[in-house]
């Protein structure tokens, strides 16, 4: 027992090693070897075969007889401890290119209204586009914006800029800072068919208020995030509590 514990957490160091690797860009479209691995990571076939199986369940990596394993679909990392757009985030990855479902100025649904500090029907602009790279779904997304700010974002370029830079460039201003949640979700019927996965895929569900450096709420939004395609990451300092 104490074997097999051990050689299920060095596959799971392996597989996280060689995710890394992927996501990095270090890795072309077929692995290495088993043996080529095995000499990568310091482990033996067994550990590499785990780790593989890992990365397959995950959809990252496929088996094809006769060719090897192939790299599916790299994940992208999206840090979380700066303020930045998906775009911005993944420059140097392709185009990020927006479907906008919907731009429009609408009455601010309650739970709206409060997250932005507004009263009840207040006109908000609303926002919700399918975020791509490489023509693949990442993302569908959800916004509401304070109308000061928003209604003069209806006509500008919402398919190939980012929210945030078109915000702070459009109305003179700077962003602050953002308090953003993230749970584990299943993709119900609609949300699925838009990110082009099956009906209760597990995806991030990414919550986010964005201020002002004043502090005032400008931007609510809702994000479902393929959970195969993009990683979010960030970087910690331990500090006083």
């Amino acid at each position: 027992m104490v074997t097999t514990q051990r050689r299920a957490e060095r596959a799971r160091q392996v597989a996280d090693g060689l995710r890394q690797r992927i996501v990095a860009g270090e890795v072309g479209d077929l692995l290495p070897g088993e043996r080529a691995l095995g000499e990568w990571f310091g482990a033996s076939r067994n550990v590499v075969r785990e780790a593989l199986g890992l990365l397959r369940d995950e959809g990252l990596v496929e088996r094809r007889q006769g060719v090897g394993t192939l790299v599916v679909r790299p994940k992208y990392g999206h840090g979380l401890d700066r303020l930045t757009g998906l775009a911005e985030a993944l420059e140097g990855h392709g185009e990020v290119v927006n479907e906008v479902r919907a731009a429009e100025t609408v009455a601010a649904p309650p739970s709206v209204a409060e997250r932005l500090g507004l009263a009840a029907g207040e006109e908000v602009v609303h926002l919700e586009r399918v975020r791509r790279l490489g023509g693949a779904p990442l993302s569908l997304d959800s916004t509401y914006l304070v109308a000061d700010l928003g209604i003069a974002l209806l006509g500008k370029d919402l398919a190939h800029r980012d929210l945030f830079a078109l915000l702070e460039e459009t109305n003179g201003i700077r962003l602050g800072r953002a308090e953003v949640e993230v749970h584990a979700v299943s993709a119900g019927p609609d949300t699925a068919a838009l990110l082009d996965i099956a009906p209760g895929t597990a995806v991030f569900a990414l919550d986010r208020l964005t201020r002002l450096p004043d502090g005032r709420p400008v931007d609510a939004e809702w994000l479902h995030i393929r959970a195969d395609r993009l990683t979010l990451r960030a970087t910690l300092q331990r500090g006083a509590a």
